[in-house]
């Protein structure tokens, strides 16, 4: 059996994923880079490989082939990385499909989980909870106006093709002309720059510009839900499924909005979670994140962002995540299927497993 990673190499997702091979005793698997698939020099299988689709990465030089030239950190530029990388998926499926070798994550699953809007679309078709989506906006004033419509003052906006909560805003307005944008994104000559700082836009008139220098790269806006909270600070799961069964969760808490590790985020106490939400509950909590999973049935894994509602008795999806298994040390879910493995032990045993004749 045989390995070979889409991806970036030397980075941390192509080691670890590594390790579980050598772990499982498997050969170290091949790694194509993602720059090769962007130049169009690459890829080439071998017939009956085994290929995982793994993130591009934070390479400078990936980024610029993706987004075009421009300083790394920039926010926006989404619907040129979102054109060119799912023009490499397209590549990397037809090479595939030309040597007989079989992807583990279906690619064209994942260009819909990298569209906000179809994604979306697709868990609510599936009966999947997810929040109310407002309907498409250009700008900030048409968002003031879909607001008004949809009766909410709190809504989160989400640029269509992003990551890691980049350009994501937490929006709310209050009588009075009041308002409140809570991101990630800081003010920067040539437009925005990621921070790992969150910080408010607490006037219309640099909310307003911040939306309308996000919505040329297209826009998700949801109704803004509010999440239970533990010790003050409020709090969502993000649950590693892999072949359909919830294998790892890791608590994101936060005295902000955004629960993302990097912008000051900290994992949160899974038990104490598990005891406010009762064994009902929990069970209930992974079932809406295998449903979620099963939206994707060509995808060995996905992460799901679960909201918990304050309450501690509904759920929503807030996303999911064609490559949410980078969680480094995360051991999986006792009495489970991955007890005592990472993410990726858990997926290189899922192959394994599969490759197993039948008794």
């Amino acid at each position: 059996m045989t390995f070979t990673v889409v991806g970036t190499p030397g980075e941390r997702r192509t080691a670890l994923f590594a390790a579980a091979c050598r772990a499982a005793g498997l050969d170290e698997p091949r790694v194509v880079s993602w720059r090769d698939v962007l130049v169009g020099t690459g890829p080439e299988f071998a017939p009956g490989a085994l290929v995982r689709i793994d993130s591009p990465g934070e390479d400078p030089e990936v980024d610029a082939l993706l987004r075009g030239p421009g300083d790394p950190a920039r926010v926006g530029g989404g619907a040129a990385w979102y054109a060119a990388f799912t023009a490499g998926l397209e590549r990397i499926a037809a090479a595939a499909g030309r040597a007989g070798a079989r992807l583990l994550n279906d690619a064209g699953e994942i260009a819909v989980m990298f569209d906000k809007r179809r994604c979306h679309a697709r868990l609510s078709a599936a009966g999947v909870p997810v929040p109310d989506a407002l309907p498409a906006v250009t700008g900030y004033a048409e968002l003031r106006d879909r607001m008004a419509e949809a009766g909410t003052r709190r809504v989160f906006v989400k640029p269509a093709h992003g990551s890691s909560a980049s350009g994501v805003v937490a929006l709310q307005t209050a009588p009075g002309g009041r308002i409140r944008a809570v991101t990630s994104a800081a003010p920067a000559p040539a437009g925005y720059l990621n921070s790992l700082r969150v910080r408010a836009y607490e006037t219309e008139a640099e909310v307003a510009a911040l939306i309308d220098a996000l919505a040329p790269d297209g826009l998700h806006v949801e109704r803004w839900i509010p999440k239970a909270a533990l010790g003050g600070r409020v709090l969502d799961l993000r649950v590693v499924v892999v072949a359909g069964r919830p294998t790892h969760a890791v608590v994101r808490t936060s005295r902000s909005p955004m629960t993302n590790l990097h912008l000051g985020g900290a994992r949160g106490d899974l038990g104490a979670v598990r005891d406010a939400l009762g064994e009902d509950g929990w069970r209930r909590a992974l079932g809406v994140c295998a449903r979620a999973a099963a939206s994707f049935p060509g995808s060995l894994m996905v992460g799901v962002d679960l909201l918990v509602q304050i309450g501690w008795r509904r759920f929503a999806v807030g996303e999911v995540n064609a490559f949410g298994d980078l969680l480094p040390g995360l051991a999986g879910l006792p009495g489970g299927a991955a007890e005592g493995t990472d993410t990726y032990g858990a997926q290189v045993a899922a192959v394994l497993r599969r490759a197993e004749p039948a008794r």
